[in-house]
């Protein structure tokens, strides 16, 4: 079974995930945005083995501790889609733009497109390719237990915002309602920021889809 925490991280709350095969306790921490040393805590408290990390999307509040996670523990780093290669490469100017310290910068071990699929010990988890809130944005999804891990494309009764550099706001509608939206209703997501929610609760009552 897959099982998840989720880590709210730096002055954006973003929310990191550590998740982990309970028959294997081999785990991956998603979108580690900052706060090195609480997720570090964290794996220690939970006992897992952490393998790899894993990137939604190139914004600095997602990826902000990657580096100093690969250089620590020599962890590979996967995802996203190679269309956020220059937000990535531009975490300096992020950083600087957001009033965060200085990050060390890195290159994914692996770049991620769509239907590809990644494993945490015993758990398949899919790509789907949702670019809109940024060019190179991806989702996981768990089909066994209709789990995704959605970014910052979907949140509870909002969606993502688009005007960063080249974000685009018709393309997100269309990965939100052709990717995540013929999803079943029962799927739950954990978003970048904010409360978990449904496909269900989304397509009802997300005043952005209606």
């Amino acid at each position: 079974m897959l099982r998840y925490t989720t880590i709210p991280v730096t002055s954006f709350q973003q929310n990191c995930s550590l998740l982990w095969c309970d028959q294997t306790n081999d785990a991956v921490l998603v979108d580690p945005g900052g706060d090195v040393e609480l997720l570090l805590k964290t794996v220690e408290s939970t006992g897992v083995n952490l393998k790899e990390i894993w990137l939604t999307h190139g914004h600095l509040d997602h990826v902000g501790a990657s580096a100093e996670l690969k250089k620590q523990l020599n962890l590979p780093i996967i995802g996203p889609h190679i269309e956020d290669e220059f937000l990535i490469n531009a975490l300096p100017m992020q950083c600087e733009m957001f009033g965060f310290s200085p990050v060390e910068g890195f290159t994914p071990d692996r770049w991620l497109n769509e239907g590809e699929s990644l494993k945490v010990g015993n758990e398949v988890l899919t790509v789907i390719y949702s670019p809109g809130h940024t060019p190179g944005h991806i989702v996981l999804k768990h089909a066994g237990q209709k789990l995704l891990w959605v970014g910052d494309v979907l949140f509870r009764h909002s969606i993502g915002r688009t005007d960063f550099p080249r974000g685009d706001h018709q393309q997100l509608l269309t990965s939100i309602k052709h990717k995540l939206l013929t999803l079943d209703d029962d799927y739950r997501f954990i978003p970048g920021h904010g409360p978990e929610s449904t496909i269900g609760e989304e397509r009802l009552h997300n005043p952005f889809l209606l």
